[in-house]
């Protein structure tokens, strides 16, 4: 399956870097800690191999040797946890801490094999030695979908949404109340909260800000999606 190159974020304390894989063009995030090296990955959607050289791309660049710590997933849809079993528990022995929201960690668990170490609820914290990310619930696209809500010195906050906020609108919903509970976690929990200089960084395609998008708000409310 095609996997486009890791483009970089380079932040004061930590580097992003962004995975385009798969038939379905997720977004697969890595951050590395350029204090201690520690890495976290968010989403491990497919094509291990790709993702594994980014984590070699990301040792080369960090002198004091990067490691996998952490593999934190956005939601349990199948597109998003292909690679979640290669990535966090290898063949070659060891593994590293896994991380969803509560609500979908079972169906994760059942797709991938792959127990969930940690479940995460709205206001839930995750660190990993110079890592912090809080949780966000934004429960409709998935009764257990979460984004990871990462604070930066000096510059502006970075938001990872997973399937749940996108440039030009919110995530797939099923149901008028799924539609309802989304856009009211998305405006309540993001739009409320952060300022417009907050970068999106979503599960498929290219980042925005909560900037770029605010005064769409009505406008998804009306059309329902």
């Amino acid at each position: 399956m095609a996997s486009e190159g890791s483009l970089i974020h380079d932040l004061p304390a930590v580097t992003v870097r962004r995975l385009s894989v798969s038939e379905m063009s997720n977004n697969v995030y890595l951050l590395t800690s350029k204090k201690t090296g520690v890495q976290v990955l968010i989403d491990a959607a497919d094509d291990a191999a790709a993702i594994r050289s980014m984590l070699a791309e990301a040792e080369q660049d960090t002198p004091c040797g990067p490691r996998l710590e952490a593999v934190l997933t956005t939601h349990r849809h199948w597109d998003h946890i292909r690679a979640l079993s290669a990535i966090a528990r290898p063949e070659d022995g060891g593994s590293v801490d896994t991380w969803a929201g509560a609500a979908d960690a079972q169906a994760i668990e059942d797709a991938e094999g792959v127990g969930i170490d940690h479940r995460l609820d709205h206001g839930d914290v995750v660190t990993h030695d110079g890592i912090r990310l809080e949780v966000i619930g934004l429960r409709g696209h998935t009764p257990g979908s979460v984004a990871f809500v990462l604070d930066v010195e000096d510059g502006p906050t970075h938001l990872f949404t997973g399937d749940s906020l996108f440039p030009g609108g919110v995530g797939k919903t099923w149901s008028s109340e799924d539609f309802r509970s989304l856009i009211d976690d998305v405006e309540s929990r993001l739009f409320d909260r952060f300022p417009d200089d907050t970068v999106v960084h979503p599960g498929h395609g290219d980042p925005t800000t909560l900037g770029a998008e605010r005064d769409a708000l009505p406008q998804w409310r009306e059309r329902g999606w």
